[in-house]
């Protein structure tokens, strides 16, 4: 019959309860555990696929290193001392030659989900001095935390819809019925639905697509890639002009700006916003009236706006629609976690900054700390000093994430060297010397730092490894601790004695007891053993109102609504151009799809293909091409050949490519993802389309389609 025992899926932000059943080292069935107090025993595909990932065949589990150049290169297994040594010597090399710019870091998605890379990969990052630091957030969720920053004072003081308890949900950009919830939280997202409905609620979704999320709503409107803006802001202009003419809507005592905001819309007329969005302005009006009548309603927008041209905009007018409605820290509307370990709070993560200093070649400033990852390519292959010479990477793939990724991908052989912790030798990690290959999550502890701050329910888990790891394997704390302290050694660098000290003993001390401290300088009653006497986690209750101002990371705890840097790019927004006739661009995600990994998991990429380009059939017929037929997507960086689909649910004028995919390349050793048809949507995305915030505008890239051949 098998051992039950608890685990955890961190493979996305909905941090699913699982129960695995077990025999020896091999997990024999995996579903979701009904006593989590916040999954409450769903799981989606990827939940039970982590058992696939713990077994794949593919996965790196000993370092190896590269040998040999281009199509005779190969890998080599070699012992954990001689690789630590190698990325150490190495990296101090490049340092000591060509400066501490000389090297860049860049961090992928997977270490938000990972405990020992919050508590140790930070650390390591911090540990070089380098300037050219980069991370997927440059292509998910900047304009979401440079906002919360400027507004409130905190990058990741993120305010998170109140699912279970709001009477009408404005969804816009987002797609939680794939994503299980992004900044928000939200396992089992289609039974929150259901009972939204039940109440007498509503859920109403704008975007260019009819996503998985759009066909379960009560209301579904197109709006062209990129155009929300306007959308956001006419709906504004509606509440402080139309709704009380001659007045203005009341906000708390600690909110300034408003009157700047009423400036700023004063001209952004529902009727704009018709032919900017192709929503028409009757619309507008009575969604903004719907929202302020509603008794808790919320706005919640994701990564189709916040990776767009404007997302810094849109984010900001999300934030003060949720003000100028009074439903911002109020039951049913945009809420505040209070969590065990509140990393906020705390000042575990800091409060972010911006334009403190900029990338050399082309002068973009940098966000909390982190250039945008769209500048990477350019900083490897532009000669001078402070050029990129050497890269370490840490479970992230950028060559198929991030712009233009054909050409990274080339600039990444002209490295002095590289270096990866990952699992897999993917797309990018093909061109390093040196691949550190971490236990994956089945084989260690696990406690939400981030996740849970971002949860709709207050809750609290720690999930010890369900398997000890091997004698020859290392955890990621493990091996950043190694990479840190070598380097430090090998560059001589000799801090104060304290501040030595202090770091060794940080990097020494395992994820899990630095949990258990942070537990007790908490003031929810929540200790380490209390978690481990209730591995389905702990109910801390529903998200309480009430909590502003006492709570706003801001020093003087007011709420800015008129960030100078906003003020400017909604400036910027009013001289843009009408929208073209041509075609736009736009990515999509699939519950299956773990961004660009997991494609070698059998069970997910079973069934219909899913890498085809979509495409309204009115504009297949406008060019003449067949359903099916192979078509060429160009853009002004790059062109692909894929398969094209009709399909209803795109908004004319839209084509989309789904993110992640584009597996064929030399020397990718994930055997079975040669097998996933697609190309890579990062081959046509242009790292010149950047958000203010620096975040790539993804969504919205202007294309051709042509028959192939």
């Amino acid at each position: 019959m098998g051992e039950k025992r608890i685990g955890v899926c961190n493979l996305c932000e909905a941090i699913c309860g699982l129960e695995l059943t077990v025999e020896g080292r091999d997990v024999v069935a995996v579903r979701g555990h009904a006593a989590d107090p916040l999954s409450r025993g769903h799981v989606c595909p990827k939940g039970v696929a982590i058992a696939d990932v713990y077994a794949d065949p593919d996965r790196l589990r000993r370092p190896v290193r590269r040998v040999g150049e281009g199509a005779g290169a190969r890998w080599e297994e070699i012992g954990w001392d001689e690789a630590f040594d190698l990325v150490a010597d190495n990296l101090a090399r490049v340092v000591r030659e060509h400066g501490d710019d000389a090297l860049a870091l860049y961090l992928g998605n997977p270490n938000a989900h990972s405990l020992g890379s919050m508590t140790h990969g930070t650390a390591m990052a911090k540990s070089f001095r380098t300037r050219n630091r980069y991370s997927a957030t440059s292509v998910d969720q900047l304009p979401h935390q440079l906002v919360a920053h400027l507004m409130f004072g905190h990058q990741l003081f993120l305010p998170v819809p109140d699912i279970d308890r709001t009477s009408w949900f404005l969804v816009v950009g987002a797609n939680p019925m794939a994503s299980n919830g992004s900044l928000m939280t939200v396992p089992d997202f289609p039974q929150r639905v259901r009972d939204l409905r039940a109440r007498g609620g509503r859920m109403v979704v704008l975007d260019p697509r009819r996503t998985e999320t759009a066909k379960v709503a009560d209301e579904h409107h197109f709006v062209r890639p990129g155009s929300d803006a306007w959308v956001l802001l006419a709906m504004l202009h509606v509440l402080t002009t139309e709704v009380s003419p001659g007045g203005l809507p009341t906000v708390p005592s600690y909110v300034d700006g408003l009157g700047t905001v009423v400036d700023l819309v004063a001209d952004v007329t529902p009727e704009l916003a018709e032919s900017m969005s192709g929503l028409p302005a009757g619309e507008v009006r009575r969604l903004a009236r719907e929202l302020l009548a509603a008794d808790g309603g919320v706005v919640y927008s994701r990564i189709g706006v916040s990776a767009g041209p404007w997302g810094t905009v849109c984010q900001w007018a999300v934030n003060c629609l949720n003000i100028l409605t009074g439903n911002l820290d109020w039951v049913g509307g945009a809420m505040f976690t209070t969590p065990a370990i509140d990393a906020v709070g705390t000042g575990l993560i800091g409060r972010g900054h911006h334009d403190v200093w900029r990338s050399r070649v082309r002068g973009l400033p940098e966000t909390a700390g982190e250039l945008p990852v769209a500048a990477l390519r350019e900083e490897i292959e532009t000669p001078g000093e402070g050029q990129v010479r050497a890269l370490l990477t840490v479970a992230g793939n950028p060559v198929l994430s991030t712009p233009d990724g054909a050409r990274l991908d080339r600039a990444l052989d002209g490295l002095d060297f590289m270096a990866a912790v990952d699992i897999y030798v993917n797309e990018t990690t093909r061109h390093a010397d040196v691949i550190l290959p971490p236990t994956t999550a089945l084989e260690r502890d696990h406690y939400d730092l981030v996740f849970h701050l971002l949860a709709v329910r207050n809750t609290a888990r720690f999930t010890p490894a369900v398997f000890e790891k091997e004698a020859d394997q290392r955890h990621d704390w493990q091996i950043f601790r190694e990479i840190t302290l070598r380097t430090a050694a090998r560059l001589g660098r000799r801090a104060p004695l304290r501040k030595r000290l202090v770091q060794r003993a940080r990097l020494t001390a395992s994820p899990t007891l630095l949990v258990a401290g942070l537990l007790r300088r908490g003031s929810s009653g929540v200790t380490l053993k209390k978690l481990r006497a209730r591995p389905a986690g702990i109910d801390l209750g529903p998200l309480r109102g009430g909590q502003l101002p006492g709570r706003l990371p801001s020093r003087d705890r007011r709420i800015d609504l008129a960030p100078p840097l906003v003020v400017q790019d909604v400036a910027r927004l009013a001289a843009a151009a009408a929208p073209d006739e041509g075609l736009l661009l736009i990515g999509r995600r699939h519950q299956r799809d773990c961004n660009s990994w997991m494609h070698n998991s059998e069970r997910l990429t079973r069934g219909r293909a899913r890498h085809q380009l979509l495409m309204n059939p009115a504009d297949l017929a406008v060019r003449e091409l067949a359903d099916g037929a192979r078509v060429r997507v160009t853009s002004r960086t790059g062109t692909v050949e894929v398969e094209v689909a009709a399909s209803d649910d795109l908004m004319p004028g839209v084509v989309s490519l789904p993110h992640g995919y584009g597996h064929a390349r030399e020397g990718v050793l994930m055997t079975r993802s040669r097998e996933v048809p697609g190309v890579s949507v990062n081959d046509l995305t242009d790292p010149e389309l950047l958000d203010v915030s620096g975040n790539a505008a993804l969504n919205g890239v202007p294309v051709e389609v042509t028959a192939a051949g």
